[in-house]
């Protein structure tokens, strides 16, 4: 084994040992199987095929939240599905990220966009929320927009007096299941590729 291999599984040892971890993942969402497959809950699906991928068993709770770790692409990973309901979700954000000492610029957030079709995904380093109000808590609660996100497009209102709450609680159509699934999908790899080999990468790749 080369001096790099040992210094790799010795890192990886110690980090183990103490607790720490590389990355926070954050799939939004609202608890409850009335919100099952709805629109605001495209973080919540994204987070459960990441943690099925990588076999992270999401069985903790604690911190407001539902949560467990693992290994993605040599790091080690929290993989955090908030259990606040979406407009509190920076609660749990902020309770593990200060506990595990993760900082800002180390924590994905996966949520649903009204402003993006069913399919697509976009990822960004920074920004403001929005209007994605889980994402604004998180923004509040943790003092900066610079946050990286992924967004997993759920397609726009149908007219403007359509009411926005009644939208994104709203499930998704038989026919466009496919490809909220192939978004969700996709959100999931754009987190292993930020890991990996860095944010402008997972955009290039994933940002359509």
């Amino acid at each position: 084994m080369s001096c790099g291999n040992i210094f790799s599984v010795i890192k990886m040892f110690l980090k183990k040992a103490t607790g720490s971890f590389d990355y926070l993942v954050v799939g939004l969402g609202n608890p409850g199987k009335e919100y099952e497959n709805t629109r605001h809950n495209a973080g919540f699906v994204a987070a459960d095929i990441l943690a099925d991928k990588f076999n992270i068993n999401l069985s903790k709770n604690k911190f407001d939240a539902i949560y467990g770790d693992g290994t993605i692409a040599g790091a080690r990973v929290i993989v955090e599905k908030p259990q606040t309901f979406m407009n509190l979700s920076g609660r749990a954000v902020q309770k593990i990220s200060a506990f595990y000492k993760i900082p800002k610029e180390k924590i994905i957030v996966m949520h649903d966009d009204v402003s993006l079709d069913v399919g697509k995904i976009r990822i960004r380093r920074k920004g403001s929320s929005g209007g994605q109000k889980g994402l604004a808590n998180i923004i509040e609660l943790m003092g900066s927009e610079e946050i990286p996100r992924i967004k997993i497009g759920v397609g726009a209102k149908p007219h403007p007096d359509y009411d926005m709450k009644d939208w994104v609680l709203g499930h998704i159509p038989a026919e466009q299941q496919a490809d909220f699934k192939t978004a969700c999908e996709n959100a999931a790899k754009a987190v292993e590729e930020i890991i990996a080999r860095g944010i402008d990468s997972a955009m290039n790749k994933y940002s359509k």
